[in-house]
C-alpha cells in the first residue's frame, strides 16, 4: 500500500487520534503503533536488558514529519526531539519541496572502517607495503569473524595502510573497509579488527594497541537534492538572501556551526526515534564538515537553477542501520522504523538526510525572511506556559498572550496566569 504524507490538520488532532490515522493512512495495524503510547512503551524491565544502573526510563516527544515524498514515494518521518519547531518546519521545507517532485536521494555502499594501530614499527614504509602484500590473508581472516554477514553479501572489500606522524611517535594504522549491509556494523568491524590485530603486529613487526572502528564513515555517504519553488518560497528576493546566508555559513566556521546545527536538528531526531547511535552519525557529519584545507564548513549548499528557483543538495556520512542494537530491541523504534517503512539501511539513510536537507531548507528560510525567533517562540511559549502551570483550558489564552506580547518568559506567564485566574 502507498503512503500519503500529505496530512492536513493533523496537528489538531489528539496523540490517540494521530497514532490511529497513522496506521490507517500506512496499511498497518494500530497494534503496531502501541508502542508510541507512553504506558505502552519502553519499560523499566526492558531498560535494564539495555544498559548498565537503570533506574528508569527518560521520554523524549516523538513527532511525525509529514509532506514528505523521496524518490517519487511518499514517506511519514518519525522524529524524536525535545525541540520546539523542529518537526513543524521539516514539514513545511518538504511541502515546499513537494512542489518540485520533493527529494532526490542516493547513497555509497554500506562501507565502514576499522582501524587497527601499530606502535614501535622500526620501517614504517616498509611494514606498510608488507601488510598491503597480506591483503588477501588479512580480508579471509576478518571475514572468517562474520560468515553470515558474508553469506548476506557483505564482508571486507578492501585494506589500506597509512603512516601516521603525531605529537608521540610515527604509527603504522591498517584499515578494513567493511560492508555491513543493513547494519551500523560497529561491532562487526570491531571484531574484524581484534581478529586480524596478533597477525598484523607480526607483519608490520611491532606492537598493536587499537583496535576499533572509526566514526569518520567517508566511505558511507548519503545524499538529498531538492528543488523548492521561488514563488512558494517568497520570490526571488528570498531566494537571493537564502543562498547569502548559506554561503556565509560555507565561509565562516562560526556560522557554519550553527547552520550544520540545524541541519543536525533533523538528522539527529529521525536517527534517535529509529534506535540508531546518534553520536556516531554526529560525529562522522561534524568531521566530514571539516575540508581538505581542514576548515570547518557547511555540509549543504544553496544554489539557483536556471529558472531562479532555489536548488539544495546536502552530502554527509550516515552509519545507520535496520538490524541489531536498539533499533530492534526498542519497541518505540520498531513502530518508528514500521512507520517510515524503509527497507534497507541505504533507503534509511537517504530519507535521514532528506529531512536534513529540509531542516536546514526551513532554518534558512525563517532566517532570510521573519527571523529565527518568531516561530521558534510561538512553538516554545507551550512549554513556558505549561511550566507555568497552566491547565488545558488555560494554555491557548496564556500562549497567544505571551506570543502577542513578545515575552515568551517564565515571570510573564506566571503574570498572565494569575491575571487570567484573578478574572482580570
Amino acid at each position: 500500500m502507498s503512503v500519503n504524507s500529505r496530512l492536513p490538520g493533523f496537528r489538531d488532532e489528539s496523540p490517540s487520534a494521530r497514532r490511529a490515522l497513522l496506521a490507517e493512512r500506512s496499511g498497518r495495524t494500530l497494534d503496531e503503533f502501541r508502542a508510541l503510547d507512553p504506558f505502552e512503551g519502553l519499560t523499566a524491565e526492558q531498560a535494564d536488558h539495555m544498559i548498565e544502573n537503570v533506574v528508569g526510563v527518560l521520554g523524549v516527544p516523538l513527532g511525525v514529519a509529514t509532506n514528505f515524498t523521496v524518490n517519487g514515494d511518499d514517506v511519514l518521518v518519525p522524529m524524536a526531539t525535545e525541540e520546539p519547531s523542529v518537526v513543524a518546519a521539516a514539514s513545511n521545507a518538504a511541502r515546499i519541496a513537494r512542489v518540485r517532485g520533493g527529494f532526490r536521494t542516493s547513497s555509497s555502499r554500506p562501507v565502514i572502517q576499522a582501524q587497527v594501530q601499530i606502535l614501535d614499527v622500526a620501517d614504517p614504509e616498509g611494514a606498510r607495503l608488507r601488510l598491503l602484500d597480506a591483503r588477501d590473508e588479512l580480508m579471509r581472516t576478518a571475514d572468517e569473524q562474520d560468515p553470515q554477514l558474508v553469506e548476506l553479501g557483505g564482508g571486507v572489500r578492501d585494506l589500506s595502510v597509512r603512516v601516521v606522524e603525531s605529537r608521540a611517535g610515527r604509527y603504522v594504522v591498517l584499515h578494513l573497509l567493511v560492508d555491513v549491509r543493513d547494519a551500523m556494523g560497529a561491532n562487526a568491524v570491531n571484531s574484524m579488527a581484534e581478529a586480524v590485530a596478533v597477525r598484523v603486529g607480526e607483519i608490520a613487526r611491532g606492537r598493536v594497541l587499537l583496535r576499533i572502528l572509526t566514526n569518520k564513515a567517508d566511505t558511507r555517504l548519503a545524499r538529498a537534492s531538492a528543488v523548492f519553488d521561488a514563488e512558494t518560497l517568497g520570490g526571488a528576493d528570498v531566494v537571493r538572501d537564502i543562498v547569502h546566508a548559506g554561503a556565509l555559513a560555507e565561509a565562516d566556521p562560526y556560522r557554519a556551526a550553527t547552520h550544520n546545527k540545524g541541519i543536525m536538528n533533523g538528522i539527529t531526531a529521525v536517527v534517535l526515534a529509529t534506535g540508531n547511535d546518534t553520536r556516531a552519525v554526529e560525529a562522522g557529519a561534524h568531521s566530514h564538515a571539516v575540508g581538505a584545507d581542514g576548515r570547518y564548513t557547511s555540509l549543504s549548499r544553496f544554489e539557483t537553477d536556471t529558472d531562479g528557483n532555489l536548488v539544495g543538495t546536502l552530502e554527509l556520512p550516515m552509519p545507520v542501520g535496520l538490524v541489531g542494537g536498539a533499533t530492534k530491541v526498542h519497541p518505540a523504534a520498531r513502530s518508528a522504523v514500521s512507520l517510515l517503512g524503509a527497507g534497507t539501511a541505504q533507503q534509511l539513510a537517504e530519507v535521514i538526510t532528506a529531512v536534513g536537507l529540509a531542516q536546514n531548507l526551513a532554518a534558512l528560510r525563517a532566517l532570510a525572511t521573519e527571523g529565527i525567533q518568531r516561530g521558534h517562540m510561538a512553538l516554545h511559549a507551550r512549554n513556558v506556559a505549561v511550566a507555568a502551570g497552566a491547565t488545558t483550558d488555560e494554555l491557548p489564552h496564556v500562549v497567544s498572550r505571551l506570543v502577542a506580547d513578545r515575552a515568551v518568559r517564565a515571570d510573564h506567564a506566571d503574570q498572565v496566569l494569575a491575571e487570567l485566574r484573578s478574572g482580570q
